[in-house]
């Protein structure tokens, strides 16, 4: 069996996935496409090893900032995880907000094994700098019309390596990528609040990591030869505060950008995990406590 826990940002996940792990002998999977970069903590609510306490993790600060993982590497390294942990007799707890992450996992995406295209990204990204995102999004919709249906074209990664991937395969991306589905038992926990205080609540948590010291990590990045186009830095707020250290904003208008991000990011990952999911049990903190969630764990594992 593997249980995944999901739900926003700034929900919750990661003292349930503790309490899940430390009551059910279980080892958390991440499933955070963010926090796979070493460095780069406090913007990304990091778990530290005095957090841990003792719960095993995997697959976090796994690249430098410098690197790229994609997402059949990630699916490789999950996939590895979870069967390590089976084999030793744990409950694996594939935990994690990117939910492109969980359902390449819990589905069994077959992904084209493409390399990057250093050039034709660059290209590409310099089209939707001049002309917007929208152009991008074209060619996509021009060489692989059911990807396009798919990928919301804000979501300018994920369309240029569906370009990417069409164009150096010579067939479009959406008849590449097959399923297969894996042989465990899935259980999808799902977490929630009412939209009005998740925001409060990443508001609050966008304040607490600059006091944490959210600008001086950038710098410290920055300073070691990191660049805000890396795709490391898409991780919100980091560009953000490029901008700010750059002189290009003030600390304020850097706050705004983030917090209008996150809010953007959290309406995004309720369509990844949608409410009405019938193979999601949503859960509602504002409503039920901890306990909760433990105790149906309990009972689906028994």
């Amino acid at each position: 069996m593997v249980i995944t826990l999901v739900g926003p940002t700034a929900v919750g996940k990661t003292a349930i996935s503790l309490l899940l792990a430390r009551e059910l002998a279980g080892e958390v999977v991440s499933a955070d496409s963010r926090q796979v970069y070493r460095g780069m903590d406090i913007g990304t609510a990091k778990i530290t090893p005095a957090e841990m306490a003792g719960v095993p993790h995997h697959l976090i600060d796994i690249r430098q900032p410098d690197e790229t993982i994609s997402l059949g590497e990630y699916k490789n390294l999950a996939d590895a995880a979870i069967e390590d942990v089976l084999a030793r007799g744990r409950l694996p707890l594939l935990v994690g907000g990117t939910g492109q992450y969980v359902r390449a996992v819990i589905e069994g995406w077959r992904i084209p094994r493409v390399p990057p295209q250093p050039a034709l990204r660059r290209e590409l990204e310099a089209l939707a700098a001049r002309e917007g995102k929208e152009t991008v999004f074209a060619r996509l919709q021009a060489l692989d019309p059911a990807s396009a249906q798919t990928i919301d074209y804000r979501n300018l990664r994920r369309v240029i390596r569906a370009i990417e991937v069409s164009l150096v395969a010579g067939r479009p991306f959406s008849e590449l990528q097959t399923k297969q589905p894996p042989p465990w038992r899935i259980v999808q926990i799902g977490l929630t609040r009412p939209r009005e205080l998740l925001y409060a609540r990443a508001d609050a948590r966008i304040e607490a990591m600059f006091a944490a010291g959210w600008v001086d990590e950038v710098r410290t990045l920055l300073a070691s030869g990191c660049t805000p186009d890396l795709p490391s830095f898409a991780s919100l707020g980091y560009r953000e505060i490029a901008a700010y250290l750059a002189g290009e904003c003030n600390l304020e208008e850097a706050k705004i950008r983030i917090r209008r991000a996150t809010r953007e990011f959290i309406r995004r990952q309720y369509n990844w995990f949608r409410l009405t999911n019938p193979d999601i049990r949503w859960f509602d903190l504002e409503q039920v406590g901890p306990e909760a969630v433990l105790a149906w764990a309990k009972n689906v594992v028994s």
